[in-house]
């Protein structure tokens, strides 16, 4: 295929789009066009890289690179276990650091322990779903959330959560803890697999320079 060919990316909208740009900017991509905050565009392009760039809701992300809206995106690692799209994860990015956690009252641990029935909420119930049925083969039942999960335990709607854990601040202060950690969360690169096919230099060139940019940055 044509070098001539845009390579479009799609971004979460917020702080994940911004460190994406600017770790981009420092390998020499640059969009001026998105640092303008008052247009109300919705496809940015850099023509001299032949490269565009949208901005949307972080969830769907993978939707638009599984489909092939975008060849890459950049999503957060518990966004992409959510929603569970067929894409390459081909790097991480290494910032946007978290942990996707089992938390609730210290009197809940015993509950995770002896593999009883329990009520998990969270906004993750993909994720929460596979913990426990294939990991820890516990039956819970789930019930998804959309707001302030921490809620969950405090009001006896459910015995503990599965949410994300940045620094345990809103934990400690509801009298939760982090039970268990399911896994270490961050932002990650991912690539549409026909795009991957089609436009292999391209894009393994351009993770070749992020690395490069990483190492220079201690990052692994």
């Amino acid at each position: 295929m044509s070098e001539e060919r845009y390579l479009t990316f799609a971004l979460g909208k917020g702080r994940l789009a911004e460190q994406t740009l600017s770790l981009l900017e420092k390998i020499g991509i640059t969009c001026e066009e998105m640092k303008d905050k008052r247009s109300r565009r919705l496809i940015f392009v850099n023509e001299e890289r032949k490269m565009k760039f949208f901005l949307s809701k972080g969830s769907d992300v993978p939707t638009y690179v599984e489909y092939g809206a975008a060849d890459i995106g950049v999503a957060g690692r518990d966004t992409i276990l959510e929603e569970n799209r067929r894409v390459y994860e081909v790097l991480d990015l290494g910032f946007g650091k978290c942990r996707m956690c089992v938390c609730g009252p210290q009197s809940a641990g015993e509950l995770l322990l002896h593999h009883e029935r329990i009520r998990v909420a969270s906004k993750y119930p993909v994720i929460a779903r596979d913990y426990f049925y294939n990991q820890k083969h516990q039956t819970v039942d789930i019930i998804r959330l959309n707001g302030s999960v921490e809620l969950g335990p405090i009001v006896g709607l459910s015995d503990v959560i599965v949410d994300i854990v940045e620094t345990g601040s809103t934990l400690r202060e509801n009298g939760l803890m982090v039970l268990e950690e399911i896994c270490p969360l961050s932002a990650r690169m991912i690539v549409n697999q026909v795009s991957m096919q089609m436009q292999t230099e391209r894009i393994r060139s351009l993770i070749a320079q992020i690395r490069e940019q990483q190492k220079g940055t201690g990052i692994r």
